[in-house]
């Protein structure tokens, strides 16, 4: 990921194509060491290639995965507004135990 956010870096400052020490030289400049192996993975990959084009490409397989969880129905009152008073007191009845329950018998600073 390092890597990739050098060659992204270097795509950005006008380097069309990143060489290895140019990556290098990124990741040197903040104490990073790079895995050869993956280096010339990355650039192996995206020699000859528009970084334009590997992130639209990148994107239409981010939109094929799924991103979310069940659906979740909330309910509605239907009563009009009777059951907010009901829950402002349930409400106000849990933050008093929790203030209660705070000091426990000695404070911070006696």
């Amino acid at each position: 990921m390092k890597v990739i956010a050098a060659y992204l870096l270097a795509v950005l400052g006008g380097n069309v194509s990143p060489s290895a020490d140019d990556l290098n030289s990124i990741l040197g400049l903040v104490g990073i060491e790079i895995d050869e192996d993956n280096l010339n993975l990355l650039l192996s990959q995206v020699k000859g290639k528009d970084i334009t084009e590997l992130i639209a490409s990148g994107r239409e397989k981010l939109d094929s995965v799924p991103s979310g969880g069940g659906g979740v129905a909330i309910a509605a009152p239907t009563a009009g507004g009777a059951a907010a008073p009901a829950e402002a007191k349930k409400k106000e009845k849990v933050e008093e135990k929790e203030e209660s329950d705070d000091d426990m018998g000695f404070g911070l600073f006696d």
